[in-house]
């Protein structure tokens, strides 16, 4: 069964996560699916923009915990590296897209969540969202670009206040911090979203012409995010590690 539906209309995409039973928290084939849908938005040119949401009145719980489980057990495995690598992935090929992409944020985005929503380049969040990088919390370095695109949207001090220091962001702090452009009630966030989207969807050609010259000269650049997916993944990796060991010797993270 799907996980993630792509949908069409009057020049706007929508990719949907839908798996709302776990919150939308991304598995390696859900990753696999987000990818798809993501290039078969981007290479429509009846397409001038796409928006991401989630289903369940959530947007995107993080990682699931069985990819977490598996790259634990075995860090350096060609599979748990390769699994991360595809996650990793679904974020920057979002974020890479040849149109704009506005992210529709409702209820809890959690860790890779927050990566997804940061890949997104204008973003709608509801009043009550939950924003909560979380890696630190449960012992692990961020991973997927995460420092990078938390710079770019909210400047240094507020990557490190949602990165170093864990703290978490309602829709107001959100808005108020940079990371979204609009803060309404929960029930107007996918209505304020596709209506956003809209705009670039009325003239998809001339959208991608300009989508293309953002992309080239507004950072964070191809280069610059694949530089930080590289950085962030080996330290990942090694928090992955120490926190199996820590769990064998009886200690905590």
């Amino acid at each position: 069964m799907t996980e993630i539906e792509l949908s069409s209309r009057d020049g706007v995409a929508t990719i949907t996560l839908a798996a709302p039973r776990r919150r939308n928290a991304l598995t390696v084939a859900m990753a696999r699916e987000l990818i798809d849908a993501a290039h078969t938005a981007g290479n429509d040119p009846a397409v001038g923009a796409v928006v991401v949401r989630g289903s369940g009145g959530h947007f995107c719980a993080g990682a699931h915990r069985d990819v977490l489980a598996a790259a634990e057990e075995d860090p350096v495995g060609s599979g748990p590296y390769e699994d991360l690598g595809t996650l990793y992935e679904s974020f920057a090929t979002v974020g890479k897209l040849g149109v704009p992409v506005v992210a529709a944020v409702r209820g809890s985005a959690v860790g890779a969540g927050v990566n997804l929503l940061l890949a997104a380049d204008v973003r709608v969040v509801a009043r009550d969202a939950r924003i909560l990088a979380g890696f630190t919390a449960i012992g692990l370095h961020p991973g997927g670009g995460h420092l990078l695109l938390a710079a770019t949207a909210m400047g240094r001090q507020g990557a490190a206040a949602l990165a170093l220091l864990g703290q978490e962001l309602d829709g107001e702090a959100a808005f108020r911090a940079g990371l979204a452009w609009e803060c309404v009630d929960d029930d107007e966030v996918d209505e304020r979203a596709l209506a956003l989207a809209a705009g670039a969807g009325r003239d998809p050609e001339l959208t991608r012409r300009i989508t293309a010259s953002f992309r080239r000269t507004v950072p964070p650049s191809a280069t610059e995010w694949e530089v930080a997916l590289e950085a962030e993944r080996a330290s990942q990796l090694w928090s992955l590690r120490r926190r199996g060991s820590l769990r064998g010797t009886g200690g905590s993270t």
